[in-house]
């Protein structure tokens, strides 16, 4: 299996789109994107890069088809101490189950050290999401602790819990 990670553009808009489901809006986005507002994101995510701030986006690409995203974000607070840069991601459903989510984990904290981002790698997760649980077990990450999010709510609004697990650059 080969696994790389690219910069996202206008044109992967609809690929990105279409490998949305009910486990990505659960656990990631709140919400089913569009091809416009992907793109604007998309373009968002490419002007941080070039601007050298702010989260980071990468469309994961297995045997040259998308099937999936990550970012990481090094400013991030909510529950991670200055120099820890969170983590994100999705893998669309075909490719769930192949260690597809462990590799761009792992590629994307070669990305962080290569370019001198933080010095700890951050998975927040819901205790619930068992498959990102087991992503951030299998990457070598250590859980810390659970913690009430001071941003994130469920829709009751009720503080989202998170478990914390971090990895050493």
């Amino acid at each position: 299996m080969t696994i790389e990670l690219r910069p996202l553009t206008a044109a992967d808009a609809e690929a990105h789109c279409a490998g949305e489901d009910e486990l990505t809006v659960r656990w990631l986005t709140g919400g089913y994107g569009d091809v416009e507002g992907t793109v604007e994101y998309f373009e968002w995510l490419a002007g941080n890069a070039d601007a050298g701030v702010g989260k980071r986006g990468f469309g994961i690409w297995k045997s040259g088809r998308l099937c999936g995203y990550i970012d990481y974000t090094p400013d991030l607070d909510d529950g991670l101490d200055p120099d820890d840069v969170a983590l994100s991601y999705a893998v669309h459903p075909w490719a769930r189950g192949q260690g597809v989510a462990v590799e761009a984990v792992r590629l994307i904290c070669d990305v962080l050290r290569t370019n001198e981002v933080g010095k700890r790698a951050a998975i927040r997760v819901e205790p619930q999401n068992s498959a990102s649980v087991r992503v951030a077990q299998k990457a070598g990450f250590t859980y810390v602790r659970d913690f009430p999010s001071n941003r994130d709510t469920h829709p009751d609004g009720t503080p989202t819990t998170f478990s914390l697990y971090l990895l050493d650059l």
